[in-house]
């Protein structure tokens, strides 16, 4: 991350740079996550050349699994998709995508990056050799491009069916306290808020209280949005994470194309997921820490003086 953020900021003129390049004390400015198609800090990947925009998305990578920067790639692409569904009246386009790099990457001191635009949102935070990963938001409008009834494009296909497999593994009564609402909210409850309210009521049903089949789909619905991260930073967050402790709630109706949520969470996590406009095929997708996004846990270890280790357990409107 270091080494990207440094060769990204290095290319870019005086302009550019006075953009992208922010203080890691703008809080308004680097507690930021917006989805929508709106303009956001930092500096816009259409103004660089070939050489800036390869940079920028060097930087994405390092804070991505391989399959997540897949998904976050066809997320991109879809701007061009959405803009011929929408009569190119819009003008949305693919490189409509925002870069920030907050403090000084070869400095010393804590610094972050984003990059941002509509329908992806990755925020990183760094210091020393200590990566806090939140917030890590995907979305896909449309969410699925069929022909003949067949998928075409679904970048999000296993974060729906992974949750549906754990509803059917539930059973009817863990069913009936996983779901807690007939009807689903309009978005993702956290919104674009830069601190997330945890926890969300009602919280659903326990992982403690789910037969083993179920509890094991449960963590393999939380491991999937872990292993958005690049493998290191997914192994040390799922380490720190207890199952039992988890909870999940399901909103909305059950068959497959009609609006509906999940989301769970747990000690300092967060995962939510909604396709609830587009009659069903436009879905947001996010993992936080309410804890520790945008760096919370790393800065106040920073600020307490508290030596950390490396490597060591950390305690985690609607678009159109």
């Amino acid at each position: 991350m270091r080494a990207a953020a440094t060769a990204l900021l290095a290319g870019l003129d005086e302009r550019q740079r006075a953009l992208a390049a922010k203080e890691f004390g703008d809080e308004q400015a680097r507690r930021w996550l917006e989805y929508r198609p709106n303009r956001r800090p930092g500096a816009c990947l259409a103004d660089f050349d070939v050489a800036s925009r390869k940079a920028a998305h060097r930087l994405l990578a390092t804070g991505l699994s391989p399959h997540a920067y897949a998904q976050a790639m066809t997320v991109v692409a879809l701007e061009e998709v959405l803009d011929r569904r929408e009569g190119w009246v819009r003008g949305r386009h693919s490189n409509d995508y925002w870069v920030a790099v907050f403090g000084d990457p070869e400095g010393d001191g804590p610094w972050g990056w984003r990059f941002e635009g509509h329908h992806l949102s990755v925020s990183m935070t760094v210091h020393g050799d200590d990566v806090s990963p939140a917030p890590v938001f995907l979305g896909a409008n449309p969410a699925r491009v069929s022909y003949a009834g067949r998928p075409v494009v679904r970048p999000l296909a296993p974060e729906e069916d992974l949750a549906r497999e754990l509803l059917d593994a539930a059973g009817p009564a863990g069913r009936g306290e996983a779901i807690i609402s007939e009807t689903a909210p309009a978005d993702i409850r956290s919104s674009v808020r830069p601190r997330a309210q945890a926890p969300i009521e009602p919280l659903g049903i326990a992982g403690a209280r789910l037969a083993p089949a179920a509890r094991a789909m449960l963590h393999q619905l939380v491991a999937l949005y872990l292993s958005r991260l690049p493998a290191e930073l997914a192994a040390r967050e799922a380490d720190r994470l207890d199952v039992r402790e988890l909870h999940f709630a399901w909103e909305g109706p059950t068959r497959p194309g009609q609006r509906h949520y999940y989301r769970v969470q747990g000690p300092d996590l967060l995962v939510e997921y909604d396709n609830t406009t587009d009659d069903g095929n436009h879905a947001h997708t996010v993992l936080r820490r309410p804890l520790s996004d945008f760096g919370d846990d790393i800065l106040s270890r920073h600020r307490a003086g508290s030596p950390h280790r490396a490597g060591s357990p950390h305690p985690a409107e609607s678009s159109r």
